[in-house]
């Protein structure tokens, strides 16, 4: 049975948790869908207990709301968490260029220059979804290269909703060239230690967002709180 090849590998809750995650997040189950334990654990084949231990973890994150007498129902994405989240990912995001551009060395450079070569392969073969994978390791490396990771996972949980409507822009606009563009101008200033450069660049890219919040809001009122 699957949900026993899975607690081989790791536990059938988080295999649950993974895949709702990443189908909310990347709009495949929009805001706003009524979610049944049952049908995911049909389709999934698990149990109901670990359809609903990872409800429970994706309701303490804010994905989904589990009301009484109505269900399970995708949040919708709240614009106030998104300025929030933006706000201290930018913020964060400049000290920890900042501190790249000084005390980075050569072999997390390399690594961030080999992630910048897959995101320019995918962009060229127009894998829109590995893009987006390369596109959050990219951040990861510059934490992980300035010893932030724990950093790294204090933004993460606190830019969910920021996320949702970044992946939600990429889905409807695929600007990947102007992405993949700064994220190398990031890394360019970064390598030759030229810290202003670095922060202009940074919030540049995080700020990218902005531009068609209120583009997104009109086309699917439905999807956003705010």
């Amino acid at each position: 049975m699957v949900e026993q090849r899975q607690r081989a590998g790791g536990s059938s809750r988080d295999y649950v948790y993974n895949i709702t995650k990443g189908q909310i997040m990347h709009g495949s189950i929009a805001p706003g869908t009524k979610l049944s334990e049952k049908e995911i654990s049909d389709k999934l084949e698990v149990s109901r207990t670990p359809v609903r231990e990872a409800f429970l973890k994706l309701n303490q994150e804010g994905l989904l709301g589990i009301f009484p007498q109505i269900g399970t129902i995708v949040t919708k994405i709240d614009l106030k968490s998104v300025e929030e989240g933006r706000f201290v990912r930018e913020n964060i995001e400049k000290a920890i260029v900042r501190e790249a551009t000084t005390k980075m060395d050569e072999e997390a450079l390399l690594q961030i220059e080999t992630n910048l070569t897959l995101q320019e392969f995918s962009l060229e073969k127009g894998s829109y979804q590995r893009l987006f994978e390369l596109d959050d390791e990219f951040h990861h490396l510059l934490y992980k290269g300035c010893d932030k990771l724990r950093t790294w996972e204090m933004v993460k949980r606190m830019n969910i909703q920021f996320d949702r409507l970044r992946l939600l822009r990429l889905a409807v606009n695929h600007d990947w060239k102007i992405i993949v563009s700064q994220h190398r101008r990031i890394f360019e200033a970064i390598s030759a230690g030229d810290i202003n450069l670095a922060e202009t660049a940074i919030m540049e890219h995080l700020r990218l967002v902005d531009i068609e919040k209120d583009a997104l809001r009109k086309e699917n009122p439905e999807y956003f709180t705010w």
